[in-house]
């Protein structure tokens, strides 16, 4: 998410404590739609999966569609707020949110789901970044604009609770396409108010890196694509092979656009900071673990313990309880230890609990295999986001601390599409594996079955998914001991520095 320091400087006093409060209310509730679309569509993955006839691993685009457009384009988001006005690319963000959630509500094949899925990126990555460099133009400098960034921050860790729930709720009672459908109502309300209450910001001169955006965007999408068409097809594929190699070329492209940029999208020089780079590395690798483990568990809780939406949606509930309870720890200790120790001992935990979920199979219950799993993970991943944010912004100058911040907000949700792309493919090879041993094991009733169906018969179908599951959990948790690794080698960090890295600000990343 990203913010101007020319913001602070030319913030707009409000108009007093009734329209502030409707404004943050608008900010706030723009948010929580961009956030909470993750988790909310994550429920409805085995609904959707069986109505447009999704295989496992082609399903892991519903997530990836939105995640890759609203990293990718997030930073170039921000800045048409800054060149074209803040509230006007915030309207324009929300209406191309809700235009892409109704069309994808109306799908009716995989195509027209993922392409609206993708537009739906799209305007989340223009609509999140001006919404928080509004509170910047809307509140005064100090407490009033301090609580504000509050309400924003717990939104944005909230939005995931309240998106399972809110999914659970859809599906359950209503339909999968509800989840896309409740945007509609929302951000027509929010398009609506805001030119009331949210005063336009000032224009400031800039320049549009388009090729640097598309680059990114596009070398990502290929690379993402060479890693679940090798789920499905093998790694000798034609395909995978051009794709992975096309994603070479375009990723090579988009640093060389970068480096010559007068106004790069992304500041390859943020990168000369080890802790600033370590920081970015680490968030790589944990958005990998904790989007892969969203979306597996979402299945098997679904398809293998037989949870309905909604019984899945409470499931997930101390996911985001104890996420709130690490992140307490790390910032009540923080100014005792540092954030360095967080980030060492959140990776521990949250490789210690993927790990833990490696050993769930067909016989495995919620209480007695995937609950403690969960909250070990959900510690470690609370601690993490609070010391990440932090050392994100470490000898950050004060007008770049807005590109800081939007990176790792960006990592994030390129790790995350990547590092689930990993797993799917783990996943696809893992369950071929096991799907070979039905046709070597099988009755001739399950073969009949199989033949007449082109299904595997229940218990072999809950076998295959629990060893693909199973396996992906284990590269899950290999990236999370990676982001240790990263921590304890390359992050640097005395606790006598933390006031200096509080004072620059910034924006929390959310929870998936």
């Amino acid at each position: 998410m990203t913010s101007s320091s020319s913001a602070a400087k030319t913030a707009t006093p409000g108009t007093g404590g009734g329209g502030n409060a409707m404004a943050l209310l608008v900010i706030a509730s723009c948010q929580l739609m961009v956030v909470l679309d993750i988790t909310i569509v994550n429920i409805a993955l085995p609904d959707i999966q069986r109505s447009l006839d999704f295989s496992t691993t082609s399903l892991s685009w519903v997530v990836n569609a939105y995640t890759l457009t609203f990293g990718g384009l997030l930073l170039l988001g921000g800045r048409t707020g800054d060149i074209l006005g803040r509230r006007r690319m915030f309207i324009v963000g929300v209406l191309l949110f809700v235009l892409a959630s109704l069309l994808g509500g109306l799908s009716q094949n995989e195509a027209q789901l993922l392409a609206a899925r993708a537009f739906q990126g799209v305007g989340g990555a223009i609509a999140s970044p001006t919404s928080l460099a509004l509170i910047s133009t809307t509140f005064r400098e100090g407490p009033e604009r301090n609580r504000a960034f509050g309400v924003f921050a717990a939104v944005s860790a909230g939005g995931g609770a309240i998106g399972l729930l809110a999914g659970g709720i859809l599906v359950e009672y209503l339909n999968w396409r509800w989840v896309l459908f409740v945007n509609v109502p929302i951000g027509l309300l929010i398009a609506a108010a805001a030119p009331r209450y949210i005063k336009e910001s000032e224009r400031h001169p800039g320049h549009f890196d388009i090729a640097g955006a598309l680059t990114s965007t596009v070398g990502m999408v290929l690379l993402v694509y060479g890693f679940i068409r090798a789920a499905q097809e093998g790694w000798r594929d034609p395909y995978t092979l051009g794709s992975f190699g096309a994603a070479v070329v375009v990723l090579t492209a988009f640093v060389l656009i970068e480096r010559r940029s007068r106004q790069p999208i992304t500041p390859l020089h943020m990168f000369a900071d080890r802790n600033r780079a370590g920081t970015y590395g680490i968030m790589l690798c944990l958005a990998a673990a904790i989007f892969g483990m969203f979306f597996f568990l979402t299945l098997f809780v679904q398809n293998v313990l037989d949870f309905s939406p909604l019984q899945a949606g409470f499931a997930f509930l101390p996911v985001s309880a104890v996420i709130a309870v690490g992140a307490g720890l790390a910032s009540r200790f923080l100014p005792v230890y540092g954030p360095k120790p967080f980030m060492v001992v959140g990776a521990i935990l949250a490789a210690a609990g993927l790990a833990w979920l490696t050993l769930t199979d067909i016989h495995s219950t919620y209480a007695g295999s995937v609950l403690g799993p969960m909250l070990v993970f959900s510690l470690g991943m609370g601690m993490e986001f609070v010391s990440l944010t932090l050392m994100a912004l470490s000898n950050v100058p004060v007008q770049e601390t807005g590109a800081a911040s939007g990176l790792l907000n960006a990592t994030q949700q390129v790790g995350g599409s990547l590092g689930l792309s990993i797993l799917v493919t783990t996943y696809g090879t893992a369950s071929s594996n096991e799907t070979e041993k039905f046709f070597e094991q099988a009755t001739p009733a399950e073969r009949l079955f199989f033949k007449r169906t082109g299904q595997l018969p229940g218990t072999w179908a809950d076998q295959v998914l629990t060893a693909g599951v199973s396996a992906a959990f284990i590269v899950a948790a290999i990236f999370t001991a990676v982001a240790a690794l990263i921590a304890v080698l390359a992050i640097q960090v005395r606790p006598s520095d933390l006031e200096r890295l509080q004072g620059n600000g910034g924006g929390m990343p959310s929870p998936p």
